[in-house]
Parts: structure tokens; sequence; C-alpha cells
């Protein structure tokens, strides 16, 4: 794990013992420091009985603390942590904070941070990818993976890949990234925050957090992005600032299997500038991308059964990211087999009332089968532009596509929807498609299939 001497001797509070929250007790612990803990689950305070001090920081005198540690699913806009620590003078962290402040003490390394509402997990595990095949040590974590405490340490010369939500960004005041990218900013977690501009600043912090002789790389698409990119070139020397569009790369794009549509060619461009700017060259980045594997749940190929391609990618959780998902497959042109491909499943519990963001792509879809809370509500908004099945729950969903479907069609599982009306996460979401699409696929597989 990440130690520090930093942390020899001071007192913090760790409010949140899940994953991160764990991490960052033991390493606080590793590192002499006094920790009181608490979680509302009863199963992690017992972990650490005897160990720590279990109390509530809302019901103790936090003064003299060096920080709360509060994990980033905390909602500091409506939790009475964030007042209490005001009130005793202690500043709100997290555990990518204590990570920054433990830098010191670490050999030799580089960090990059990456950010936006969609494509940072991908582009996050790529640039990952890249570094470690060009022979560059290289650590993963923040929002994916391991949290990055747990971790050992990197040689000199290695370099921590961090992917950064806006709420872990809004827990970091000191993480000078080497290099920090922006994918893009669209309207997400506004129970959150004030506004969408609110969102959008926080976002920015990634880089109002580096020094300006550092590395900033920002996607092209989308006004607020672009302004971000704009303060940041105006503080900034010219070859500091780097905004990709992925032009220069299509012609290599069909050499990556787990790279298509336009979301994820601008995704590898991002990181491909993220690389280069971390001295990796051409000729080891163009060897590695067509090696990427992807991650589950983004655009995951899981199957293919009587040339019929299923795709789960159920962590599309809003129109915004379920939209680049269907701009991946256009219509064949021309020829017996030309038309629509696309047999989208969609549906769960909505982030909001329309799906004009995927609008666009809607000639890309031979038909749709809605499910879950939002089904009836998509079944309108779709019928004026292609064929509406509402099949209501997954399994007859993807029983109805693969009935319909042609060689050379796509079954995708593209919610633009949270989970929960029916899963507990979009993890679980894509584990039951995945499921449910081999056992159909397999011989005999209609009486097998878990539903």
């Amino acid at each position: 794990m990440i130690v520090s001497e930093a942390f020899a001797g001071k007192h913090f509070a760790v409010l949140g013992l899940a994953r991160s929250g764990l991490a960052a007790v033991e390493a606080l612990l590793a590192s002499g420091a006094f920790v009181t803990a608490w979680d509302s689950r009863e199963e992690p305070r017992h972990t650490l009985t005897g160990r720590v001090d279990l109390a509530d920081p809302l019901n103790i005198d936090l003064t003299g603390y060096a920080g709360v540690v509060v994990s980033p699913g905390v909602p500091l806009n409506r939790h009475p942590i964030a007042e209490a620590a005001a009130h005793a003078g202690v500043p709100v962290i997290g555990d990518i904070e204590l990570f920054a402040q433990a830098r010191p003490s670490l050999p030799a390394h580089r960090v990059v941070g990456i950010t936006g509402t969609n494509g940072k997990s991908t582009t996050t595990a790529l640039v990952h990818h890249l570094l470690r095949s060009a022979g560059m040590p290289a650590r993963m974590g923040g929002n994916i993976g391991l949290p990055i405490l747990g971790q050992q340490p990197l040689p000199p010369g290695g370099v921590y890949v961090l992917e950064l939500s806006s709420y872990q960004i809004d827990l970091t005041h000191s993480l000078d990234c080497e290099a920090a990218a922006l994918l893009n900013i669209t309207p997400d977690h506004l129970d959150r925050y004030a506004d969408f501009a609110a969102y959008a600043a926080a976002k920015a912090r990634l880089f109002a957090m580096q020094r300006v002789d550092h590395d900033a790389v920002f996607g092209v698409g989308d006004a607020e992005t672009a302004a971000v990119a704009n303060w940041e070139a105006s503080r900034r020397a010219a070859d500091r600032i780097h905004r990709v569009t992925g032009e220069d790369l299509l012609g290599l794009q069909p050499g990556w299997p787990s790279l298509q549509g336009p979301h994820n060619l601008q995704n590898a461009a991002v990181a491909v500038a993220i690389v280069e700017a971390l001295g990796i060259t051409r000729a080891q980045w163009q060897a590695a991308l067509p090696t990427f594997r992807g991650l589950p749940h983004r655009m995951e190929r899981v199957a293919e059964a009587d040339g019929v391609l299923f795709i789960n990618d159920s962590k599309a959780t809003n129109p915004a990211s379920a939209a680049p998902a269907l701009a991946a497959f256009p219509p064949r042109s021309g020829g017996a087999g030309a038309g629509r491909r696309i047999h989208w499943i969609v549906g769960g519990l909505p982030k909001g009332d329309d799906l004009d963001e995927c609008a666009p792509y809607f000639g890309n879809v031979a038909a749709a089968y809605t499910i879950g809370d939002a089904g009836p509500r998509f079944a309108e908004l779709l019928a004026p532009y292609m064929p509406v099945r509402r099949s209501e729950m997954m399994c007859e969903a993807i029983r109805e596509a693969i009935e319909a479907a042609h060689p050379g069609d796509i079954v995708m599982l593209s919610p633009a929807c949270a989970s929960f009306d029916q899963f507990r996460d979009y993890e679980a979401r894509g584990d039951a498609f995945r499921q449910i699409v081999e056992a159909l696929t397999e011989p005999g597989g209609s009486e097998g299939a878990p539903c």
C-alpha cells in the first residue's frame, strides 16, 4: 500500500468504509496516523474493531483533526458532515487527496488524471494499456479498479493513471497532474450541484490544480469543454494545450476491435495525446491499440451467434452515453443486406424525460426493445422512428431481438438509464445480459435460459 510520513501522528476521521474508505484507513494506520472511522453498516465497522476509534464524525469534536476523509458517494451538498467539518476548521477530503499529499514520499513518478462525463473509464484503461505495452511501469486507480492507496508504490519512472469523477475532484485540493484530460461535459449528477455550470466547474478544478507547465488534453464536441480549454489556453504555453478530434486516427480505427465508434475515436485520440506527452512514440502506441481488450459493460462484445453480434453497453446510464454506441454501427449500404443494423435494448430507471441526444442516430436502429420503468415513455418517444417492442424485462427483450435479427445485425444493451429499478447496479445489469445471451445462443438455450 501507499504510506507517507506526512500522516504520522495526525488525526483523521474516515466516513464511509467501502473499498476506498477501507484502503484509506489502512494507509493512514500504516503511516502512523490516528484514525476515527465510521460507516452506517456494522460489517465494515466490525473489521476495524480494536484498531481505530469507532465513532460517527458528526458526534465528536473534530477540532485539531487533519482531515475528514469521506467517500465520493457522500453528497456534500446535503450531508451535515460538510458543515460540521467547516465549523471545526477541518478540510473534507477524499482518498485522492491523501494520495496527492503522499506523493513526496513516493519514488519519482508522474500522474495522469482523466475526467469527463462519458468515456473516462475506457480512456483511463487505454492509457494504462499503452504505457504498459511500451514498457513503462503504470498503476491504474481512482474511479476504476482498486483504490490507489491500496496498491503498491511504483518504481522510479512509473506513472499513476487516475480516473477522476467530479465527486472525487470535489474532495481533492492539491493533485498536480503531469498530464490531465477532460473528455466532455454533459448534464449528469445534477442532484449534487446547484446547476450544470457548477458541475462543469467541478470538472475544471482538475486543471486549476495543475502547474501551468504541465499538459492539458481536451476532447472536442461541447461548449463547456471548449470553455475550459480556452481558459487554460489563456494561461499556458501553446504546446501544453492539446485539443483532439481523432480525425488523424480514422484510418487506423478499423484495426481496433474494442474501440469502434466516433466516441472511441476521440477516447483513443485523448489517450494518444496523453501518452505522447509522457514520451511514448507513435510506433509504440500504434502497435498497442489493436491489442486493447476494452472494459466490461462498455461496448463489450459478449458473443457472436449466427452472424449476430451481441454488445453489452450497460454502463450507458444516460442518453448522452448511449448515443455514441448507436453511432458506432451505421446502416449497411447497398446490396440485399442493406439497412439498419441495431436491435436496441433500452430503458431502466430514467434520468430524464427524453432521448434527444440519441435522436441523431435513430436511423441506425432496426428496432427498439423497451424495458424497465422508462419502457412505456421510451416506447412512445421511439415509435415514430422505428419498430418498438414493449418487452418490459431484459430476458424477453433479448429473446425478441434474437428472433428478429439477421446476420450482420447487432443486439445491443445500451439502456440510457440507471439500473436501480430492476438491478443492483449497471454491472449486475450487464452481467445478466451476458448470462442470458450466452444461454439463449447455445444449442437448446431457450430451455436453459435464466428467465
